[in-house]
């Protein structure tokens, strides 16, 4: 387990020093700490096409269309034969978080969900395994006879793209298929919107929900990203009554808390959000990147940076202070904090897929890193009370918003290396507090 972000700390973080007063304690411990998703496995293709070839398989230029399994079948196989293909990235937005948690926190992992059985060199299937971190744990999959996700973006002359989207098995994950050591072992379950909004008959939602049983009976923190405004301006009330029932962490952009809350205020949305959950990650676009959560009253600390105006007035005067679950504070107050995009965001955005995975798997591992260091130091002043978060609000927020910038700034949603150890555009008190 690496630290969370990049700045000193006083606080004794064990990763490879063998502290002797510690070893014993270490050693009675060993059950570590990881975090644990599902989703629904797909792969991201993009190919060079002409006209001619849309107008075979019935897509219309420029739009998103869905594909049945023979189609998408034909569609690659053309594809594979003329090496059209350019790019197969392993996607799927909790795949993504999972994938940049584990490169952040060089540590585990759990992904759950469905792979192909019958797996071919230079495939698609091939090709998510080998995009997919080696710290990321797939020995759970369930195999499936058939094919997993695939979408399709197919450019044209011009450069306009093409959507075809192709399903496959990859919402055929059972309820039996949902181990609930792996989920009480973990600091967190995280899930997606899509997982519930699947076609009749099909088990991904009854699986979803089981994960979701397991996680309560273990008291692990239940996490949720919206995927899209459009699955969530459907229904809102649902989604409210979803996450007031089930969810204790929510991670949404401006789009989705719209929708969700009807605030165009990303702040006022984020506020609204805490009377259902415990912990609200939104991300804004160019306005960055807002945090709300709750901390115990007698112990929030001012901040020393400056107050903000906003919709709430001075929001972040307490954002060093550190996050709770609603229930573990005796007098909960709520908690805000903001931030600018990193360095005025990159000069030229290479990719928007993922900025907000990358931001979820910071916050992530900022989690999963309190629960590693409250199992190896257990007596230290950090874990005088049941903390969520290992940093303070501010400080999440500018890892999540590091993070994100990182994404930006590639063309694949999922990171190859972990933050560079040094970096000359900050001034050591960047990662101060």
């Amino acid at each position: 387990m690496k630290f969370p972000g990049k700045r000193k700390s006083k606080h004794y973080f064990p990763v490879n020093a063998r502290d002797p007063l510690l070893l014993a304690a270490q050693l009675e411990q060993e059950e570590g700490s990881w975090v644990v998703g599902i989703d629904q496995t797909l792969v991201d293709i993009e190919a060079k096409v002409d006209d001619d070839f849309l107008q075979r398989y019935g897509l219309s230029a420029g739009h998103s269309l869905v594909i049945d399994d023979a189609t998408a079948e034909a569609l690659y196989s053309e594809l594979m034969r003329d090496a059209l293909i350019t790019h197969q990235f392993a996607g799927g937005t909790i795949g993504n978080t999972l994938h940049n948690y584990s490169v952040l926190a060089d540590d585990r992992s759990v992904l759950l969900g469905v792979m192909c059985n019958n797996i071919q060199i230079g495939g698609y299937a091939y090709r998510y395994l080998c995009n997919t971190s080696s710290r990321m744990d797939l020995n759970h999959l369930q195999g499936v006879d058939g094919a997993i996700g695939r979408c399709f973006t197919l450019i044209g002359d011009h450069g306009e793209r093409t959507f075809a989207i192709s399903p496959g098995l990859m919402n055929q994950l059972h309820a039996d298929s949902i181990p609930e050591e792996v989920i009480a072992g973990a600091s967190a379950l995280v899930l997606t919107s899509y997982l519930v909004r699947c076609q009749p008959g099909e088990p991904m939602p009854e699986a979803t929900l089981r994960a979701i049983g397991y996680a309560k009976k273990h008291n692990v923190p239940v996490v949720l990203t919206l995927g899209t405004k459009y699955v969530i301006q459907d229904n809102p009330e649902f989604w409210r009554d979803f996450l007031r029932d089930h969810v204790s962490i929510v991670a949404m952009n401006e789009e989705e808390a719209l929708a969700l809350t009807g605030e165009a205020d990303p702040l006022l949305a984020a506020n609204m959000a805490l009377d259902w959950v415990d912990l609200v990650l939104c991300t804004a676009g160019p306005t960055g990147l807002y945090m709300a959560g709750f901390t115990e009253d007698a112990f929030k600390r001012k901040t020393n940076h400056p107050l903000l105006p906003g919709a709430i007035a001075e929001f972040n005067q307490y954002e060093f202070s550190r996050a709770m679950r609603h229930q573990d504070c005796v007098q909960p107050l709520r908690i805000f904090s903001h931030i600018a995009p990193y360095m005025g965001g990159p000069e030229k955005i290479m990719n928007t897929n993922g900025a907000g995975d990358g931001a979820l798997a910071a916050l992530l591992h900022d989690i999963t890193a309190n629960n590693f260091h409250r199992q190896k130091v257990p007596n230290s002043s950090k874990h005088a009370r049941a903390y969520l978060t290992y940093s303070s609000l501010a400080q999440v927020c500018k890892y999540a918003n590091r993070v994100s910038y990182q994404v930006l700034n590639q063309h694949s949603p999922r990171l190859t290396r972990g933050l560079p150890e040094r970096e000359d555009s900050l001034e050591e008190s960047y990662w101060d507090r």
